[in-house]
């Protein structure tokens, strides 16, 4: 996918100074309404500016954002089940793919964030309370 943006659209979104800085320093030639493409602030600025810029493409980039953002979560499944069993990211990583391509609804895919989150919640909340209990018992235990 070709996905574009303008030094206006940068602007309008409200592009964080060094970024646009140093993307017009690197592009003085392109006027502000000149489609700029992402792979080239990738090149120029980096993956942080390219993926930022996202959110002020010309084209609607909604799709291919949804299904970048599964992408990237999934990627940390492997150390989730390290630690937990619990299904809930990977439910919610497939409704993200499923919405970004129009087969379920924001409703499900609110409800399958949430249970994500308390997923997420949870298993932060009991390695919290393990990790409690083993301070606990240094302290109460006999010194040896």
């Amino acid at each position: 996918m070709n996905l574009t943006t303008t030094f206006d659209l940068l602007h309008k979104a409200r592009a964080c100074s060094s970024l646009y800085r140093f993307l017009r320093e690197s592009m003085k030639d392109v006027k502000d309404d000149e489609p700029i493409n992402l792979l080239t602030i990738l090149e120029t600025n980096g993956f942080d500016d390219a993926l930022w810029a996202l959110c002020a493409t010309a084209e609607n980039c909604d799709k291919v954002a949804r299904l970048m953002a599964a992408d990237f979560a999934e990627q940390v499944i492997p150390i989730w089940k390290k630690y937990s069993q619990d299904k809930r990211p990977e439910l919610a990583i497939k409704a993200a793919r499923d919405f970004a391509e129009g087969r379920i609804t924001r409703h499900e895919l609110t409800a399958a964030g949430a249970a994500a989150w308390a997923a997420a919640w949870d298993a932060a909340w009991a390695a919290a309370r393990e990790k409690q209990k083993e301070i606990f018992i240094s302290y109460l235990r006999p010194e040896v």
